[in-house]
């Protein structure tokens, strides 16, 4: 058993291939795998086309739309028909090629009516043309498509850095955004919360004062009773001169210098007795 170029008449197939059996040139048969007694010289195995499925990888320049140009890698995965292994072998010197050209062909008139944004969301489109294509045609040569790839889209460095760029300055204004909104979403319920507590801290304060009113005349109408000859007007200057020296007290403890006139309990007990009328009235 030798090669072809040997010289004895015994040729040997491989699994997956398929042999070209010629006659002083003349085609005259394929061989399957296997052990084959040859005529050496006038016969010989002229060739062999192997049936596993092959890759071939294009990478193909191309224009946008937009005028951006891109180089679009397109992966093309075919193998020999065992029937029609003569055309593939006779009728194609240089399939690789022939199969490159129509990849660029389909390519370079898919691409150029996209955009770039809508080229990369076409990569499907864009296989699915170039399988469309090719698998007519490179049957009646004697090959199948099996599938067609894009595999990589690929702009300019400087397209891609400016892409990045706006893609982040998106990103940076809807979160600018989202933050605002979080701020004033958050200063409207803190403006909220304080008029609540102010709203609470004003009915608290006028109850309060409502009490001391009602606890003040209480005292003064007991004291009035309790002591003969007092009337309500000396209870209540006792009073007032009482809350008035506890209050200086009170102030004084704090270091606040504040100025001091006696008339102050007589202007304090016209209002608290103005007060009174007024609760009394209600």
């Amino acid at each position: 058993m030798t090669t072809e170029m040997g010289c004895m008449c015994l040729q040997c197939v491989r699994t997956n291939e398929v042999g070209i059996v010629e006659d002083l040139g003349q085609f005259r048969k394929l061989i399957d795998p296997g052990l084959h007694f040859i005529c050496w010289p006038l016969t010989a195995v002229a060739g062999r086309l192997t049936l596993r499925i092959q890759q071939l990888d294009v990478i193909c320049e191309t224009k946008t739309k937009d005028n951006v140009f891109v180089q679009v890698a397109v992966a093309v995965q075919y193998r020999v028909l065992v029937g029609s292994a003569y055309d593939a072998y006779y009728r194609l010197s240089d399939p690789r090629g022939q199969i490159q050209s129509y990849v660029f062909d389909v390519v370079r008139s898919s691409v150029p009516r996209m955009e770039l944004d809508d080229a990369f969301a076409s990569k499907a489109d864009i296989a699915a043309a170039v399988m469309s294509q090719l698998r007519d045609v490179m049957k009646d040569y004697g090959y199948e498509i099996i599938n067609s790839l894009v595999t990589d889209l690929s702009p300019d460095s400087k397209v891609k850095a400016s892409m990045n760029e706006i893609n982040a300055s998106r990103r940076l204004k809807e979160a600018a955004s989202h933050k605002a909104e979080a701020d004033k979403v958050k200063q409207i319920k803190s403006a909220e919360a304080e008029a609540e507590s102010r709203y609470l801290s004003g009915l608290g304060v006028a109850r309060q004062r409502k009490a001391i009113v009602h606890g003040l005349q209480a005292s003064v109408s007991e004291f009035s009773k309790e002591v003969d000859g007092a009337k309500p007007k000396d209870v209540m200057d006792i009073l007032l001169l009482s809350q008035y020296f506890d209050t200086l007290s009170a102030v004084g403890a704090n270091s606040i210098i504040l100025e001091h006139d006696p008339a102050t309990v007589a202007n304090l007990q016209k209002q608290v007795g103005q007060s009174f009328l007024q609760t009394a009235n209600q």
